[in-house]
């Protein structure tokens, strides 16, 4: 090895060293507090990136690794509620793909007859259809549908019926006959329905219940002009949070899950993206959280948009979301006027 000759070390470096050594000491001693204060922000900010790596692990778990339940195990038998369009025709698909058999619950006969015909054409599952208006039901159509499940081993419920705004408006202007729809689809049909199946998975200790919410009221502190759909879809998050708790001993889970934008007819968006997937996109996610957490928001995209709007300000949140609305509104009266005046 050859031998090298280092430089000597530089007499001013070292003194400038030592000085900023004893500073440090010297006002280690002199404030303590100031040094524990200092310790103290290190150690926060540790176990804040700590937090965020572990809630960054577990949501790729989540989302990406975690196994789906087998729902087979908990019945033969799905019930679900808007069978025929949207989110729910997208569920009866995944379901029967997994053969499962079906009660359709909807309102119109036709739409019933050609889903069960597409169904049975591509799956090799039992069907039973119940015409239901839950707009209009009353004790009856409740005496209606529990017969139909009468001796059927039913497993899963999925409420997906609901109904929206025809566009955003004040509340002080909604027609009545709106708000008292919205209220007995939205609220007493899935509130009448988990009652009828509850019994059903209490006698035999398992079963699944997937309320469908939305971000509404879920992910965002308020919807200005989709105040009365809000509130429903609010209390549908509260059922599901205090019925899993009241359920939990019976091994019967009851789940929110709460989706964004996904393209149907109710959101009104035609084509899908990203961000608004399609039906069949979203229930493909979702049907992998069936019988995990209270509350979900199951697609990933709008799991990372949940996250970014709880860290945005509420003021900030809000006020896009009205200026988003009136704009909606504005956008949809222009068109009525339209064509009222082309008639």
């Amino acid at each position: 090895m050859v031998a090298m000759d280092l430089p000597p070390p530089n007499p001013a470096a070292w003194d400038y060293v030592r000085s900023v050594l004893q500073q440090l000491t010297s006002s280690y001693h002199s404030a303590p507090l100031l040094t524990a204060a200092f310790l103290a922000l290190i150690v926060l900010g540790l176990f804040a990136a700590l937090r965020i790596t572990i809630g960054f692990v577990l949501a790729v778990y989540k989302y990406f690794l975690r196994p789906g339940k087998n729902l087979k195990s908990l019945g033969s038998w799905a019930v679900v509620t808007g069978a025929t369009d949207g989110i729910g025709r997208a569920y009866c698909d995944a379901l029967a793909k997994r053969g499962i058999n079906l009660v359709l619950i909807s309102r119109t006969p036709a739409k019933l007859e050609t889903t069960a015909s597409e169904l049975t054409s591509r799956f090799k599952v039992q069907l039973k259809m119940v015409q239901a208006d839950f707009a209009k039901a009353d004790a009856d159509t409740w005496a209606r549908i529990s017969a139909s499940l009468k001796d059927l081993d039913v497993g899963l419920l999925i409420n997906n019926v609901g109904l929206s705004y025809e566009y955003p408006e004040f509340f002080d202007l909604l027609d009545e006959g709106r708000i008292d729809d919205l209220i007995q689809i939205n609220v007493v049909a899935t509130t009448k329905m988990s009652h009828i199946v509850l019994p059903i998975m209490k006698q035999k200790r398992r079963g699944a219940i997937v309320n469908i919410g939305s971000a509404a009221a879920t992910v965002v502190p308020s919807s200005p002009l989709l105040s009365v759909y809000a509130g429903t879809k609010a209390y549908i998050d509260q059922l599901s949070r205090s019925l899993s708790v009241e359920y939990a001993s019976s091994n019967i889970t009851i789940q929110n899950q709460a989706p964004l934008f996904v393209a149907t007819k109710m959101s009104k968006i035609r084509r899908p993206t990203l961000q608004a997937p399609s039906p069949a996109t979203w229930v493909r996610s979702a049907m992998c959280h069936i019988g995990y957490e209270a509350v979900s928001c199951p697609y990933w995209v709008h799991a990372v948009m949940w996250n970014v709007i709880a860290a945005v300000p509420k003021p900030l949140i809000n006020a896009y979301v009205l200026g988003f609305h009136l704009s909606l509104r504005k956008r949809a009266l222009k068109k009525k006027t339209a064509a009222t005046k082309q008639q």
